[in-house]
């Protein structure tokens, strides 16, 4: 995995956001949580990233390619393709 951190978009009261934080913890990949509600700009350069969607999370990766709001098991392949 890239030693740059992946930058998830999330809120605290966002359940697929702590499913997130779980999945990235379990495999060891480096994150960044952005919480949009406190971070000045964080909100806008989330909706940047996904078609002017509030949507969370909206995660993006090192390789500039972005998830937003992915299941489980479309997280855990997405981080395994990038750490091949």
């Amino acid at each position: 995995m890239s030693q740059q951190p992946i930058k998830m978009y999330s809120t605290t009261w966002c359940g697929d956001c702590h499913r997130a934080k779980r999945v990235f913890d379990d495999l060891d990949a480096p994150y960044e949580n952005i919480n949009i509600e406190s971070e000045p700009g964080a909100l806008m350069d989330m909706m940047h990233l996904n078609g002017g969607l509030q949507s969370v999370p909206t995660i993006l990766f090192p390789d500039g390619s972005v998830l937003i709001e992915p299941s489980t098991s479309e997280l855990v392949q997405h981080l395994q393709e990038r750490a091949a």
